[in-house]
């Protein structure tokens, strides 16, 4: 039985507009969603301004409302002009307090309109940029513009302060969060279990240790190296399972790609690829621990979390945000990034476990996340956040 969640500020009589590329899926979109949720709550009006997709019937049944537009567009005069425009027209018509931007290309727009109209301003910077020159760099420094900047690690945090060099007393970090009643190994039925597991034509009790990797199906989510790791694996005579779960959203050359290598390593039958997942707590269970192999540094890396929250032990790469949701030896471990060999030598430290030292592993994982992590946290700081600024 859950604990009663802590009180939220007060928005009473408050409208916030988050605008965000699309709303699709990942953890940019479920966080537009969780803080659409807290700021209805909180007592206030919730909009999003889009191009839609498959979360926008979630946003709407909290009570949120949704306004299409071109926000995914990086046409420089839908950017710079049409959409400024038209934000400008909804925050004066739906009384907008505070604008809220989650990306980029609609950021200048959300950036324009709110100066325009003298409208507080707040980003959320939710990734690590790339900014191999001035132009890139001046792109990307309007996530670093708002009057309170969001950064959802520390990691992030430092990259921002170097990258933009903005005052300290700016950017509050705010970790993304798990929802820790719905990623609860007690809470995922047996039926759910099976039903998934019939789904993707696996067994739901492997004969072989499983993993989960999962991510969308983009090269720098490691999924190469992954199978780099188990073909080290199968030579050292160590088989294992591993279910790649994401979408390849339109990607359809990298998955032919993984396809080939699955083939070339002789591993077939071991992987699965299964596609987007409208029920990842139900995923873990299929799976004895999780992998995230990152390339690249995640920002705060929310499906590690996710993992750790339902008990699984985590494997992951060595830098950014990994390093604040786990800890190496005690909740998992961090592995060289871009380096199959050292994931194979990783899961095979893993593998070594005794199943008291697995399950104290994935012990240690789970309580962190309830102390640190959860989506509750990230609402409540959010919606306080919103107060302070709109008070001010």
């Amino acid at each position: 039985m859950s604990s009663p969640l802590p009180p939220l500020a007060s928005l009473k009589n408050k409208t916030i507009l988050q605008v965000v590329p699309e709303m699709a899926t990942g953890g940019v979109e479920r966080t537009t969603v969780e803080v659409a949720s807290a700021i209805i709550e909180a007592g206030g009006r919730a909009l999003v301004f889009s191009a839609g997709g498959r979360l926008v019937q979630d946003l709407e049944a909290l009570g949120a409302k949704h306004i299409h537009g071109e926000a995914n567009s990086k046409n420089p005069w839908t950017v710079f002009v049409s959409n400024v425009s038209k934000l400008v027209q909804i925050i004066e018509k739906e009384q907008v307090d505070i604008v809220h931007a989650r990306s980029r290309a609609p950021a200048w727009s959300a950036l324009l309109a709110a100066r325009r109209t003298r409208t507080p301003f707040v980003t959320t910077y939710h990734g690590i940029y790339n900014a191999k020159s001035g132009l890139k760099r001046w792109y990307n420094s309007v996530m670093a513009r708002g009057d309170r900047v969001i950064a959802n690690s520390g990691y992030t945090r430092d990259h921002v302060l170097e990258a933009h060099k903005i005052d300290l007393d700016k950017i509050e970090v705010i970790y993304r969060g798990v929802d820790v009643d719905a990623f609860d190994p007690q809470n995922v039925s047996d039926k759910r279990k099976q039903e998934l597991a019939s789904q993707w034509g696996v067994s739901r009790q492997c004969p072989r240790p499983r993993a989960i990797l999962p991510a969308r199906l983009t090269a720098w989510k490691g999924q190469k190296v992954m199978l780099e790791a188990l073909g080290h694996l199968k030579r050292a005579g160590v088989e294992i399972d591993c279910l790649l779960v994401g979408d390849p959203q339109g990607r359809d050359s990298y998955q032919a790609e993984l396809a080939q290598e699955i083939r070339r390593l002789g591993i077939e039958g071991h992987v699965h690829m299964v596609g987007h997942c409208n029920d990842m707590p139900a995923a873990f269970s299929l799976a004895d621990f999780a992998v995230t192999p990152s390339i690249e540094p995640e920002a705060f890396g929310r499906t590690a979390a996710e993992a750790q929250a339902m008990g699984l032990p985590v494997i992951a790469s060595d830098l950014g945000g990994a390093r604040e949701t786990v800890e190496d030896g005690v909740t998992g471990f961090l592995s060289s990034a871009g380096d199959g060999k050292a994931l194979a030598d990783c899961i095979g430290r893993l593998l070594a476990l005794s199943p008291a030292e697995k399950a104290a592993m994935g012990a240690a994982g789970a309580m962190r996340v309830r102390s640190r992590f959860t989506t509750r946290a990230l609402q409540a700081a959010t919606v306080s956040l919103y107060q302070r600024l709109v008070e001010a």
